[in-house]
């Protein structure tokens, strides 16, 4: 192993004292893999930086709430805010493979009334 004139290995570096920035060390706002932008609060989606010309959906992860920021051309910001609720909806209906189908004898009755009705428009009976 080679050594370097303070009697320290060649590839040692002595451990630095580093800081972050205050502002490094606030939680930032996580991205999913959707693409969705998650922030914790109201004060969260207040502080989320958004670059001028540009609206960024910002989702509430404590609550129920998704802030539409939007910063103009000068890069002034401004923040709607909106709530939302989820709502069931029903459940279509399933049709079973015996209710997809007219039987022969209702086809053949459909066509009987339908010929029946044709033949009364034909003779110019139909009242309307």
């Amino acid at each position: 192993m080679a050594y370097n004139n303070f009697g320290f290995p060649v590839n040692y570096q002595p451990m630095q004292m580093y800081q972050q920035p205050m502002a490094q060390q606030m939680q930032q706002p996580q991205q999913s893999t959707s693409g969705l932008i998650w922030v914790q609060g109201e004060g969260a989606a207040k502080s989320y930086l958004v670059a001028p010309n540009t609206t960024v959906a910002l989702f509430d992860n404590e609550s129920q709430t998704i802030y539409i920021k939007s910063a103009d051309a000068s890069g002034m910001p401004s923040i709607k805010v909106l709530d939302y609720t989820l709502r069931d909806v029903a459940p279509t209906r399933q049709i079973s493979g015996k209710d997809n189908f007219a039987t022969k004898e209702e086809v053949s009755a459909l066509r009987e009334e339908l010929d029946a009705l044709m033949a009364k428009f034909n003779e110019g009976s139909v009242q309307k």
